[in-house]
């Protein structure tokens, strides 16, 4: 990813609380030369200093087999605003776009055998919806079993992590200040969310 210095966003706790905020990411491989996407939910955590990412395919998802053992990329990335050129001090500007990213690489392996797959759906469920966690260990072995006969779970251990925060940094105070205000009053959430994190950037 295209980062310039002052656009780099690599505090890694705050890197990870982005995934973990923004976990609805898109697993992108190559197969023939021709890339795949397929949207996911996924599970970001840190163990022995490792960033370990898991989700799992449809098994009828053909990425689902091309993945395996191949260096994939995922992409975690929510808010952005558009960036009018009213809020700057000169007429000379153009419009541009306020965004975070982040894009972590891996090697995606399976996690082999119903008990992985149990644990993973099971971890999944606590982090998106608790209270549906007694409905699931309710239902009958045999559904369960069903369920999970059709998906590909999978594991990600993060060999390269890129974070790109593009807040305006290169702006003056009083246009940081213009943009700030004029997100943050919008009935749109994401372009509050973006003047939020240009908040706690300045605060840094």
């Amino acid at each position: 990813m295209y980062i310039p210095s002052f656009n780099k966003f690599d505090d890694q706790h705050q890197v990870i609380a982005f995934m973990q905020r923004y976990s609805f990411a898109t697993i992108v491989s190559i197969k023939d030369g021709v890339p795949l996407a397929t949207h996911l939910p996924f599970l970001v955590k840190v163990e022995d200093d490792k960033v370990i990412l898991r989700a799992h395919f449809a098994k009828a998802n053909p990425q689902a087999k091309d993945s395996v053992g191949q260096q994939v990329l995922v992409i975690f990335t929510e808010p952005h605003a558009y960036i009018s050129p009213k809020n700057y001090e000169k007429i000379e500007n153009v419009p541009t776009w306020n965004y975070l990213a982040v894009h972590a690489y891996g090697k995606c392996e399976v996690l082999e055998g119903e008990e992985n797959k149990a644990a993973l759906l099971a971890e999944t469920i606590k982090a998106f919806e608790l209270e549906y966690l007694k409905q699931w260990d309710s239902l009958s072995e045999d559904y369960k079993r069903k369920m999970m006969n059709g998906i590909v779970a999978f594991e990600i251990v993060v060999n390269d992590l890129q974070g790109k925060a593009k807040l305006s940094q290169n702006r003056s105070e009083v246009e940081q200040e213009n943009i700030i205000h004029q997100l943050g009053d919008a009935a749109n959430n994401t372009e509050r969310e973006i003047a939020e994190y240009m908040k706690a950037l300045k605060k840094m």
